[in-house]
């Protein structure tokens, strides 16, 4: 098989194992989470690098020589190790399993839907599950608050956690999906606007907005689409609310799976919150009901399977006719 064809049916062998298996606990105390390995690199860096006393622009380098360290211990830790898999007879099978790593289906799905449970026994018990999902300020949110913060959260990460390493993988193998994890953790590190991370995380975040300006979109489009299985007019209104609200989001990307959402559920997200005291008014995705409850996170949990399902298909049916045919 060539290079990108055993890409394809790793990717297709993860996705199904990580969404039956996901990442075991017990394996993190006794052997970490790659992922977790990445954050302790970039953290370590960003110590020794990013020092107040110097310029702006003195930062913004040593934040791209940061940013090309990790990649490069990445890299050739991933590429060494995908190679050597695929000298092996079937060791696309360990590769895959590898990768199951770095995605976050199973994961995902159970934390969200733990918001939609605490929510159903009391207030406070949901805004504590929330807040393990978002960067914001959960104490004074209301019902609708907490739902929308773990729809918006559900909405995002199934780009940023799913379908963009999956992307990524489909091209690059183990080896891409890992070079994209490692961006997307240094962005989500030091990618902040603030006076700490503005420069110094700068390179870090418009690479992450460049890795993640297709699988964005792919993962609005197939919120979109697998809407017509249940309602062709909530497919529409997931379409058009998605080409005009996604663009005036802040980020690049983050607005077209959440707009596709909230158009597919007929709500509106977005809107005011607070980061660490900061107030913050972002735009809102969508136009429909704001009154949002556990309910609506459950609606949005049962169209975050059906699209990843659609996803397994359009990427294993292909991989299955190359493996059997």
């Amino acid at each position: 098989m060539s290079f990108l064809q055993t890409s394809l049916i790793v990717t297709a062998l993860a996705l199904l194992a990580e969404r039956r298996i996901g990442y075991a606990d017990w394996l993190v105390p006794r052997f970490g989470h790659p992922v977790v390995w990445i954050g302790n690199l970039i953290s370590r860096l960003e110590t020794k690098l990013n020092r107040k006393e110097l310029s702006e622009q003195q930062r913004r380098t040593r934040g791209v020589v940061m940013l090309m360290a990790v990649l490069a211990a990445v890299g050739l830790v991933a590429v060494g190790l995908m190679m050597a898999l695929r000298l092996l007879t079937y060791g696309w099978i360990l590769e895959a399993l590898i990768a199951t790593s770095l995605l976050c289906q199973k994961e995902l799905g159970e934390r969200v839907e733990q918001v939609a449970d605490d929510l159903d026994q009391s207030l406070d018990a949901g805004r504590e599950a929330v807040s393990h999902l978002v960067g914001r300020d959960t104490q004074e949110l209301d019902e609708t608050g907490v739902s929308k913060a773990a729809i918006e959260s559900l909405s995002e990460n199934s780009s940023d956690g799913i379908i963009a390493p999956a992307f990524w993988m489909l091209f690059g193998g183990l080896a891409g999906a890992a070079i994209y994890k490692a961006i997307n953790t240094a962005d989500s590190m030091v990618g902040y606007r603030n006076e700490r991370y503005g420069a110094f995380g700068w390179a870090s975040a418009k690479l992450d907005d460049l890795m993640n300006l297709i699988p964005a979109r792919l993962t609005g489009l197939l919120l979109s689409l697998v809407m017509f299985t249940v309602s062709p007019s909530r497919a529409g209104n997931a379409l058009s609310a998605m080409w005009r609200d996604a663009p005036k989001h802040a980020s690049p990307n983050a607005g077209w799976p959440e707009a596709a959402m909230a158009g597919a559920l007929d709500i509106s997200l977005g809107g005011p919150r607070d980061y660490g005291g900061v107030a913050a008014d972002l735009p809102h995705m969508g136009n429909g009901s704001k009154e949002i409850t556990s309910k609506t996170v459950r609606q949005a949990l049962q169209l975050y399977y059906l699209m990843l399902s659609a996803f397994v298909v359009l990427i294993g049916v292909p991989a299955a006719i190359w493996i059997f045919i």
